[in-house]
């Protein structure tokens, strides 16, 4: 019997979680119930028209994930959720949202299909929803999301008073990468990843109070970023407290050394006063954090997890807006 957890040797050797989000254009959520398969749109429920809509965009390459989602009541009601998150381009705090109610899941295919020829769907609603949660608990596809995503899920939903969850919603997830972090989740609209999150980490998340240094150890990065530049945008964060969250940040890649030990980054963020910063940093591999692991339960081998540190930090522009009274 296979006793090897990944996140529990994950959290024995130190990994660092950062620079472990996945930078998507868009994510498509579709609500089906669960079972689900180790391959999440194999799953009983998942029509076929959906599955073949799922693996064009795949060969496509096109940058969007599909994701399944579920609460406690997805195999009672008698509608589908849809709800697709496209990035915001330039500056940008996240992603914006369409949420769509259908009569079932098999109309998800055509309003997805008409989504991407820029058509728009009568089944479009509105909601005073703010925020949705994804928590991993694809226990099929990695026993760590069984193990840990699970009892997170049971926990935060059973206290909704105590963690003031309104026009919040908290779904479960198929697998998006990152079990070895378990419990795992993404933060949308803002496309933000955790891990190795508890209650009173995932309480700071939700309110943006506490101390926020409590995030260093949960912050897997952030999805609208290239993964190497999540280390700096994470610095910046840390520097500057919970009104970083207010901010629209950009960021890009501007050099990179054949063999991928140092990078050169930009990230540039605008405040809500309308001031304008950018900083570039010389991002070097970390040494002391790089290490080879598997990366899931069920992993053969193990592979070199390379981590970034930020070896220089500088300043490049500003415009700072002054409002003279």
């Amino acid at each position: 019997m296979n006793t090897f957890f990944c996140s529990d040797d994950s959290q024995q050797v130190g990994e660092d979680v950062i620079g472990s989000a996945t930078n998507y254009q868009t994510y498509i959520l579709v609500e089906c119930p669960l079972p689900w398969t180790s391959e999440a749109f194999n799953s009983k429920w998942v029509p076929q028209n959906l599955r073949v809509l799922v693996e064009e965009v795949k060969r496509a390459k096109l940058p969007i994930r599909f994701l399944l989602i579920a609460n406690d009541v997805s195999h009672k009601v008698n509608h589908t959720t849809l709800l697709i998150y496209q990035k915001e381009e330039g500056l940008s705090n996240g992603y914006y949202k369409k949420e769509f109610k259908l009569a079932n899941i098999e109309q998800v295919a055509a309003v997805v299909q008409k989504w991407l020829w820029g058509i728009s769907s009568n089944s479009e609603i509105e909601t005073s929803v703010t925020r949705d949660i994804l928590v991993c608990t694809h226990g099929s596809h990695d026993k760590c999301c069984a193990r840990y995503g699970a009892p997170f899920y049971f926990n935060v939903t059973a206290r909704n008073a105590d963690l003031c969850l309104d026009n919040v919603r908290i779904w479960k997830s198929s697998h998006f990468g990152g079990h070895r972090f378990a419990p795992t989740i993404i933060d949308l609209p803002e496309g933000r990843y955790y891990g190795r999150i508890d209650i009173d980490s995932f309480r700071s998340v939700l309110t943006r109070t506490g101390d926020i240094q409590c995030l260093n150890k949960v912050y897997r990065g952030w999805g609208i970023l290239p993964a190497a530049l999540q280390v700096l945008e994470r610095e910046l964060m840390l520097c500057n407290g919970w009104d970083w969250f207010n901010y629209k940040v950009a960021g890009k890649i501007l050099e990179q050394s054949l063999d991928n030990n140092t990078i050169l980054g930009e990230l540039s963020f605008e405040q809500p006063s309308g001031s304008l910063y950018t900083y570039q940093a010389k991002l070097v591999r970390d040494e002391t954090k790089t290490q080879q692991l598997k990366s899931s339960c069920n992993a053969t081998r193990e592979l070199v997890v390379t981590k970034y540190a930020v070896g220089s930090l500088w300043l490049t522009s500003s415009k700072v807006m002054s409002y003279s009274t």
